[in-house]
């Protein structure tokens, strides 16, 4: 990807986690192209085929003042890594008023997170995999859990308490897992490695996996996950004392949900 940063989409999105989109909305940038190349990709159109505009380091930050303006809870950057450098250069020019997200897969670098320090106020971070094989089969990156794992480390360094005003996070950490077919026990797995070294940060198990991208060669994952395999990782989750969980309702394994990024 090019140093300027691409984008795909800017808008209020209202699907996020309770306390990220609240009533009014996040204020979502929707950066084009990705660090990973995950096979089941839901937005392969900007992910893979880079569908987008290219902004200024200005005009990044007048997206930012617009959603900002428009109510937005907060701004939230999804898929950022690439455009890091960028992505720091329009928030020099304009830091908003409200909470700043990363939202990103988790394959990042510490020391790009570094690089970001009291810029971002929520890290809102993937752990796909603890399993380097399958990271290797789905998203084509075998030391996925490594970078992950560190990622997370650093930024409950930044973030190591949840903060919210009226149920609206400040600050913080959340970790999501998006659950894929007949994974049920990488889910626990990866439960059980939050409840143990991310104490101070939410978990968000996600359920809306819905077959796109390019699964000809991966018949195993070319349907959506069942009830029995979610209500599973839920009964395990749910028989620890660990409370800081978010569960998204199956309903949510929907293509209307994806955003267009045509308009």
């Amino acid at each position: 990807m090019p140093l300027l940063p691409k984008v795909a989409r800017a808008c209020l999105h209202f699907w996020e986690e309770p306390s990220i989109s609240g009533e009014k909305g996040s204020g979502t940038v929707f950066f084009s192209g990705c660090t990973l190349s995950c096979v089941y990709c839901q937005n392969y159109e900007i992910s893979h085929l880079k569908k987008g505009k290219t902004v200024s380091y200005e005009e990044l930050a007048q997206i930012f003042r617009d959603l900002e303006s428009q109510g937005a809870n907060n701004i939230n950057l999804v898929t950022p890594t690439h455009y890091a450098v960028s992505i720091k250069k329009a928030l020099e020019i304009y830091k908003p008023k409200i909470p700043v997200i990363y939202n990103s897969s988790g394959f990042e670098r510490v020391d790009t997170l570094k690089m970001l320090e009291g810029l971002v106020d929520i890290y809102l971070l993937d752990l796909k995999y603890l399993n380097k094989e399958k990271a290797y089969k789905y998203s084509n990156a075998k030391e996925y859990p490594s970078y992950a794992k560190a990622c997370i480390t650093e930024a409950l360094r930044q973030q190591p308490f949840c903060i919210f005003k009226d149920k609206i996070m400040q600050k913080g950490v959340i970790i999501r897992h998006l659950l894929l077919p007949q994974s049920t026990r990488e889910a626990m797995a990866v439960f059980d490695w939050v409840k143990e070294n991310a104490k101070g940060a939410y978990f968000s198990i996600m359920s809306q996996y819905t077959p796109c991208g390019q699964l000809k060669s991966y018949p195993e994952i070319a349907r959506k996950v069942t009830k029995r395999e979610y209500e599973k990782v839920l009964n395990y989750i749910c028989q620890t004392d660990f409370s800081n969980v978010y569960i998204q309702d199956i309903s949510s394994a929907d293509k209307m949900y994806i955003p267009d990024f045509i308009k």
